[in-house]
């Protein structure tokens, strides 16, 4: 097993959880690695609490207590971070997965986009700023890098033409209707938010659903971002709005 695996954040899913953002890493690099650590310790809202460098550590490393931020990298010595990531979305749904790569050819952001990835940075960034950018993956943001994000909003502006009213294949849609798919919540996902609805504190769900409150405030930032909204009023409205919700 590599250094990454044996490293002592990798054990840290038999303890106690430490109160701050909890971190993973995928990553090959030992100099980015060592330093990633260094960076990581010095931010006092922050613990590394698992690293792995290759994809076969990084699937092994899924069977442990989730982290609340993913941080992977695509180019690993065994295959590609893609892997991790999709099994990671599965595993642990409450985590939000961040690409660090060298990798910025459309092919892999829209697969890591597809699979789930909640962020894309390229490696020109700093350890330092990274720190940054995990702070907004874990507080419901979408860190993407100026060149990746151009390229996004090309492909996206490229499928709106595509589909636009002159194009034959497009078909007019009734007006005074919503438009909208409704959200994919996951089962956790609708768990939080049918105790929420039913009168329950987060603390309460935490207990009732056997997850760390921590872990539940993960959930619901999950819920605000695929609603689109900003607090629990909000969030029960536009579930029911969407059917989410019984009556």
């Amino acid at each position: 097993m590599s250094d990454a695996a044996s490293a002592d954040p990798s054990h840290a899913s038999t303890r106690a959880p430490a109160p701050g953002i909890h971190v993973a890493l995928v990553e090959d690099d030992l100099l980015f690695q060592h330093t990633f650590v260094k960076v990581l310790a010095a931010a006092s809202d922050m613990r590394l609490v698992a690293m792995a460098g290759t994809v076969h550590e990084g699937l092994a490393m899924l069977s442990g207590s989730p982290a609340d931020v993913l941080l992977v990298d695509l180019g690993l010595p065994d295959g590609s971070g893609l892997d991790v990531i999709r099994q990671a979305i599965v595993q642990w749904p409450s985590c939000a997965v961040m690409v660090n790569t060298v990798f910025g050819d459309e092919a892999h952001v829209m697969q890591c986009i597809e699979a789930g990835a909640s962020g894309y940075l390229i490696k020109a960034s700093s350890p330092d700023s990274i720190v940054g950018e995990i702070r907004s993956v874990a507080h419901g943001g979408s860190p993407i890098s100026p060149m990746i994000a151009r390229q996004v909003l090309g492909r996206f502006r490229q499928l709106s033409t595509q589909a636009s009213p002159a194009s034959p294949r497009a078909v007019p849609l009734p007006t005074g209707h919503a438009t909208e798919p409704a959200a994919a919540l996951s089962a956790r996902e609708a768990q939080v938010l049918d105790l929420v609805t039913r009168g329950f504190t987060l603390a309460e769900a935490a207990r009732l659903m056997d997850i760390s409150r921590h872990t539940v405030d993960a959930f619901v930032r999950r819920i605000y971002r695929k609603l689109n909204v900003s607090s629990k009023t909000e969030a029960i409205y536009e579930a029911r709005r969407q059917g989410l919700l019984g009556d």
